[in-house]
């Protein structure tokens, strides 16, 4: 009997992706073992074969069918172009695609200048900022330590995936999270009216949800009444995206969201 084969990318995702398996009785304990030096784990019950790769070649080995499902973030499918049918979203590993800089940054965004992006992922960042902005800009591709790039001046901004913004916010990049629409109403009246440039409103909160929250700013009496709003969320039916229009938002983006698409909606509405 032929075995099914997985390639896994190595680190974090790896361990929730055997998190995963284990709740549905599918085992390989071998990979838990940090010291191991074998290269393919296999479970012989069930006729699987695992083996651990960098992110950016597993969509390799699966166009090329030395795997035949591969595990590995959104990002990684986005940037490496392969030829390969994306069956599902596992639903872990959330993070966010950011174009982030200090806030000297904000001028040259705005205004289209030529300036410098450091990246991991040049393919997506020279999508967003040639196809979609419409602005000229030299990217360079850095492997690490991205956040780095414009605290020592190699570039003004960085495009890199953010889980919950600390790294960035610790080195004077802005990207802040709320915890519900409550906690985004005080940051926003806590800030200068210029301060925000879009909010993505996930609808699903406690204390407040994305409908009231967005109500309530378009009531505010001075500029902050009409900072875009995208509404981010699982409910992805003709209704729900009406209802979030009607409720104030500028636009629907459903979950899980295609970062292409979000760009694009992003980069729409910031030109009008």
């Amino acid at each position: 009997m032929r075995y099914l084969t997985f390639a896994l990318t190595k680190g974090r995702l790896a361990s929730k992706t055997l998190d995963m398996f284990e709740k549905i009785g599918i085992t390989c304990e071998e990979m838990r073992d940090k010291d191991s030096r074998k290269l393919i784990f296999t479970n012989e019950e069930l006729k699987l074969k695992f083996f651990l790769a960098k992110g950016p070649d597993v969509p390799t080995y699966v166009e090329y069918g030395a795997a035949d499902i591969g595990i590995v973030g959104k990002d990684t499918i986005l940037e490496e172009g392969r030829k390969l049918y994306e069956v599902m979203d596992l639903g872990f590993g959330a993070c966010r695609m950011c174009v982030c800089g200090p806030e000297s940054a904000r001028e040259v965004l705005n205004n289209n200048q030529l300036i410098r992006v450091a990246t991991k992922y040049p393919n997506i960042a020279k999508d967003y900022f040639y196809n979609k902005k419409h602005q000229t800009v030299e990217i360079i591709k850095l492997n690490g330590s991205i956040e780095l790039a414009p605290i020592v001046g190699l570039s003004e901004v960085i495009v890199d995936i953010v889980e919950t913004g600390s790294t960035l916010k610790e080195n004077g990049l802005k990207a802040e999270r709320a915890a519900n629409g409550k906690q985004c109403m005080e940051m926003l009246k806590k800030m200068p009216e210029d301060y925000y440039d879009m909010i993505l409103m996930d609808i699903q909160m406690p204390e407040m949800d994305g409908y009231e929250a967005t109500k309530l700013i378009r009531h505010l009496d001075d500029a902050r009444a009409d900072i875009p709003i995208v509404a981010m969320t699982a409910n992805a039916f003709e209704e729900d995206r009406q209802k979030a229009l009607e409720s104030g938002m500028n636009a629907h983006v459903s979950k899980p969201v295609d970062m292409n698409m979000l760009f694009k909606v992003m980069a729409q509405i910031l030109k009008k």
